[in-house]
């Protein structure tokens, strides 16, 4: 991608995480006292000084829990460190200069690459008096932190972007940022083998073990010339299974996850039924009018299944995104994923189309014409004309007489509709009603301001 990397490692529980949500300024990385939260290579990318970079997350070096990952996560970083292009290593002021820092300075010196030290935690004059012990090191003058309030970012991200490497071509020009696809699912469906299968390396912990990925990974790739940001999430479990603290975490995540992304990639296994979290997931991205595909992954292992019948399936029990294409791939030998990718971007695609109030108002009379809203009592429902005012999702605001004229029933068979004529065939819709009193010249792009009883979801009672 020709964008720095810059690696952030230490011990664990030395504040590593809360350095990149500090630096990031956003909740990127779950941040908890128990030893071994951060597993995989949790990264951001930041802009600071007209420079973007890459900020990696890992997971502590030694002492890591659970021993099952120990392995893994150690293999992670490695990566990390063989791939960066500046390394941050965070060691932590109320410890004191640890024996265990020593060994990874002494590693990280057999690097040869620039390297920059943290003194973390540092919040009070006794811990500022301990920072000199950390010139012992070698490692040059250190940077003193406090990352959970912040203290020192602006000082750390001058010199980390005075060790980046000169800007690319593609940095300098600065290309269109990619589009991110969030990929969910429950435990085990396959999420962490599809983003390695994209990404084209170990980039997320692949683990029989239940709940190995905790924090929303986000690994950049390409296709084509095309850029892309997989967002791998954690795997979501019923309430009564969240066990742990991190697990709450977890779920918050993912569902923040749907918030950000362009596309949602809901993985589906295909040797298991639909369960309640299948469809929890989906009343999510119904909820946030995100674009989807519901991906059936592991179909090379799926024995005797009518591909009818199946389809019939799952639109049965996820009605509420029953405008996302369904398709049929295995994460694992990369079966139908680089098409997949490309139906993803038309999604994205097709979500940021506008269409001119002309022809929306043509799509209105003519389903006014072939199905009349019924009249409440003695008063009769009049749309006065519709115009679109906002994409991704593309959201259609009509002016009428009265919105609460205008029940749920009607207002899916407008949507139907919209979606039949408009170039919005496999996207959600938003739709809105409006008194046509509240405004009498609507500008395209504003914002509506809807009656609360009248906003249109686009699955309500679906």
């Amino acid at each position: 991608m020709d964008i720095p990397v810059v690696a952030i490692v230490g011990r664990p529980n030395v504040g590593k995480s809360s350095l990149l949500n500090s630096l990031a300024k956003k909740f990127v990385s779950i941040v908890d006292p128990v030893a071994g939260t951060t597993r995989d290579r949790v990264s951001a990318f930041l802009e600071f000084r007209g420079r973007e970079f890459e900020l990696v997350d890992t997971g502590g070096m030694g002492n890591i829990a659970p021993q099952l990952l120990a392995g893994e996560i150690e293999a992670q970083i490695g990566v990390a460190l063989r791939k960066a292009d500046l390394i941050v290593f965070v060691a932590d002021a109320k410890d004191g200069l640890a024996p265990f820092d020593r060994e990874i300075a002494a590693r990280l010196r057999t690097l040869g690459k620039p390297l920059i030290l943290v003194v973390n935690k540092v919040d009070s004059p006794r811990d500022e008096a301990v920072v000199g012990e950390f010139l012992e090191l070698g490692l040059g003058e250190p940077s003193v932190m406090c990352a959970l309030e912040g203290v020192g970012r602006t000082d750390l991200l001058e010199r980390i972007v005075s060790l980046l490497p000169e800007a690319s071509a593609a940095e300098a020009a600065h290309e269109a940022p990619p589009m991110k696809l969030a990929i969910l699912g429950r435990q085990n469906a396959g999420k962490s083998t599809l983003v390695n299968t994209l990404a084209g390396e170990e980039r997320v912990i692949v683990s029989e073990l239940p709940g190995t990925t905790r924090d929303a990974i986000d690994v950049q790739f390409t296709l084509g010339e095309k850029r892309f940001v997989a967002i791998d999430t954690a795997g979501v479990r019923k309430k009564v299974r969240l066990k742990e603290r991190v697990d709450f975490y977890s779920l918050a995540r993912a569902e923040h996850s749907i918030r950000r992304a362009d596309v949602v990639l809901l993985l589906v296994d295909a040797q298991a039924e639909i369960t309640d979290v299948d469809k929890k997931i989906a009343r999510h991205i119904e909820e946030q009018v995100k674009p989807c595909i519901m991906a059936i992954n592991k179909w090379d292992l799926a024995k005797g299944i009518e591909l009818d019948k199946y389809v019939e399936y799952i639109r049965d029990r996820l009605p509420g995104i029953n405008f996302a294409p369904i398709t049929f791939i295995s994460g694992k030998t990369g079966h139908n994923v680089k098409e997949t990718m490309g139906l993803a971007q038309a999604l994205y695609e097709q979500a940021n189309i506008r269409v001119n109030t002309s022809r929306i108002n043509t799509v209105v009379e003519k389903a006014v014409s072939a199905r009349s809203p019924a009249p409440m009592g003695r008063r009769l429902p009049k749309i006065y004309y519709g115009t679109q005012t906002g994409v991704a999702p593309p959201t259609i605001v009509l002016f009428v007489n009265d919105p609460a004229l205008f029940p749920s029933v009607y207002a899916r068979y407008l949507m139907n509709c919209f979606r039949e004529e408009l170039p919005f065939s496999e996207v959600p819709i938003r739709l809105y009603f409006r008194s046509h009193r509240a405004r009498t010249d609507p500008r395209p792009g504003s914002k509506p301001r809807e009656p609360r009883s009248t906003r249109r979801g686009p699955g309500k009672g679906r």
